[in-house]
């Protein structure tokens, strides 16, 4: 029996880490999909302390994390898209006084439209991240919860 293929966008943070580990101990065949959004400066790229998604640190994770569980792994270049309809929008949006969320956009435009596409033409029946991820703590220890 073939297994069900599950995208995992991993941003190199626990949440999404933990999902492609879950998915892949329930049987899924599991590909961890970076997305590389827009290049920061080589300073701010080398700073430890540097927990955005969208750091060096951060993709480098989540390749280890993809290793570690024997999973492959991608890195999207999304650079030219968020740019086009994530930060010109959020700067025109601001020009005309208004206080646009660029999450909001990207969700909407690049995760859940682009990736979620990618997701179809790797021939995945699942789009996972660890987004919106609840933790309840039970007499068992933390679980993992949908948001």
């Amino acid at each position: 029996m073939k297994k069900k293929r599950v995208l995992v966008a991993m941003s190199g943070g626990v949440d999404s880490s933990l999902a492609a580990a879950l998915l892949l101990e329930q049987g899924y065949e599991v590909i961890g999909i970076t997305m590389d959004l827009f290049s920061l400066p080589p300073e701010a790229c080398l700073d430890p302390l540097l927990k955005s998604c969208c750091g060096i640190e951060a993709a480098n994770h989540a390749v280890k994390v993809a290793q570690t569980l024997g999973i492959d792994h991608f890195v999207l270049d999304f650079k030219q898209e968020f740019q086009e309809k994530v930060i010109a929008d959020f700067c025109y949006e601001y020009s005309q006084g208004r206080t646009p969320n660029p999450c909001i956009r990207c969700n909407t435009v690049i995760k859940f439209d682009l990736l979620l596409a990618r997701a179809r033409n790797l021939g995945c029946e699942k789009l996972a991240t660890g987004h919106y991820a609840r933790i309840e703590k039970t007499d068992d220890g933390p679980t993992l919860l949908r948001g």
